[in-house]
């Protein structure tokens, strides 16, 4: 190679690499105030994701965590939880009224998806409500009680004895939505971190 070639060769590979040097990543957006407030039909008429995320469960007596993975659409939900909280992997499902829980000891169902928690895991989410304050949302027909944050998002929530706090929150197709929420009731304590928000919206 003469030397002037050898020279354009040495300058485009330090272009290339001052440019990959030059890339960082794009800060996360901040949240800002009546954001919430705009997405509010939008987010009310969700009712198709998958969420992955991680369940941790702290009582008095022990502590310990769980992989979950939740596919979510109008009349149907399955609730995958696999690690250690308890049997394994087990599946949650509920379509029209009826819950089934299919465990490593058989299949089983109940007349409430929390008593066929209870019964199977000897723990028990709020999956009746979770559907609706996993969005940052009240359930309906029961009293609350929620306090937002100084740019108008949910920060605290009581309903039906839980107390449900909302610690963190990404940006998923133009929606905010939780990240990380810690619900409370009595001495049972439950955090729940998003890792894969999969929203299903209408254009």
């Amino acid at each position: 190679m003469t030397p002037l070639p050898r020279l354009l060769a040495l300058l485009l590979a330090l272009a290339l690499l001052a440019g990959c040097a030059g890339r960082v990543p794009a800060p996360e957006v901040e949240r800002a105030a009546g954001q919430w407030q705009a997405q509010a039909e939008r987010l009310a008429e969700l009712d198709t994701w998958v969420l992955v995320g991680k369940v941790g469960l702290r009582t008095p007596e022990e502590s310990t965590s769980a992989n979950l993975d939740w596919s979510q659409h109008p009349h149907y939900y399955r609730l995958l939880i696999s690690g250690p909280f308890g049997s394994g992997r087990s599946t949650l499902e509920g379509r029209e009224g009826r819950f089934s829980m299919n465990t490593p000891d058989g299949r089983w169902e109940a007349e409430t998806p929390e008593a066929l928690m209870e019964q199977q895991l000897g723990w028990s989410l709020p999956v009746s409500a979770l559907a609706d304050w996993i969005r940052g949302l009240p359930a309906e027909d029961t009293p609350h009680r929620l306090e937002k944050d100084a740019l108008g998002f949910p920060q605290r929530l009581e309903q039906d004895g839980w107390e449900i706090t909302y610690r963190d929150w990404m940006r998923v197709a133009d929606l905010w939505l939780p990240r990380r929420l810690v619900m409370t009731y009595d001495d049972l304590r439950v955090t729940l971190v998003v890792t894969d928000w999969r929203p299903a919206l209408d254009d």
